[in-house]
């Protein structure tokens, strides 16, 4: 079967140095750029992290630092990957609270904006602990009935994540092959930024999910308390929950203004 598709989605995996969003870089980026007309166009590269790949993540995707030291760095690929998903969806395996938020914040480093605002987001691993609570691996001998050879090698889990989407929206009658009610259904708790530091109440207003002034909505924070927005943005929190923040101080502003 094929995904129906009103625009291009780029299914896409990263090999990093750990798992911390905001500190931890990014190895090895694999792109699988799927188009509405059925054309498939890959990328893959080993990426030069600037720092030193931990021996136990090592052990788990095999990537050493010998063999990037001789690689470009995220910011030299930057605008070569924008220009790759820059018209496109997303989708990923655990995407959405790992994947995409570790490409922002290597995106918004190497000065290159990111914004999810007019693009779709699926997360294959949602649907697929929705549906079935299992690992990759499990997911694509159960969907496929194939074995994962090379696992937590960024191409083959790439496209191991394209074909189970597939084989998912042909199991479920409940699945509807549209990229807009996929990102619905993958998707979890809402919230403004990727790391979940800003959520959105009933009313669709952002509130800090954190902190003293957990529950609390960000425009008001910021009026009533200045000095709490520079502290953000001095302390150690992800460069896209820095970002969102100021777009919410800036409208407020406007806003006033008004």
């Amino acid at each position: 079967m094929s995904l129906k598709l009103n625009k291009p989605i780029c299914f896409f995996d990263l090999e990093t140095t750990g798992i911390n969003i905001s500190k931890d870089r990014i190895v090895e980026i694999s792109i699988l750029k799927v188009h509405p007309n059925g054309k498939e166009d890959i990328y893959t590269q080993l990426v030069n992290p600037t720092i030193p790949i931990p021996a136990e993540t090592t052990k788990v995707h095999g990537i050493s630092d010998a063999d990037v030291a001789d690689k470009p760095t995220f910011k030299e690929i930057a605008k070569e990957v924008n220009q790759m998903i820059k018209d496109a969806d997303l989708g990923g395996f655990n995407s959405n609270r790992f994947d995409i938020p570790l490409l922002a914040e290597e995106m918004l480093r190497a000065e290159v904006d990111f914004d999810m605002k007019n693009r779709l987001a699926v997360d294959v691993q949602a649907i697929f602990h929705k549906m079935e609570q299992r690992t990759l691996s499990a997911a694509y001998k159960f969907y496929c009935d194939k074995n994962l050879e090379d696992a937590h090698s960024a191409e083959a889990d790439t496209k191991a994540t394209y074909e189970v989407l597939k084989a998912q929206v042909e199991r479920y009658e409940a699945l509807e092959n549209d990229m807009k009610f996929l990102a619905e259904f993958s998707s979890r708790k809402q919230y403004a930024d990727f790391a979940g530091f800003i959520a959105f109440n009933k009313k669709g207003e952002e509130c800090f999910s954190f902190g003293k002034h957990k529950g609390k909505r960000v425009e008001d924070v910021l009026t009533e308390e200045p000095g709490y927005f520079g502290w953000l943005l001095n302390a150690d929190f992800p460069l896209y929950t820095k970002k969102v923040l100021t777009a919410i101080k800036l409208r407020n502003f406007n806003n006033k203004l008004s």
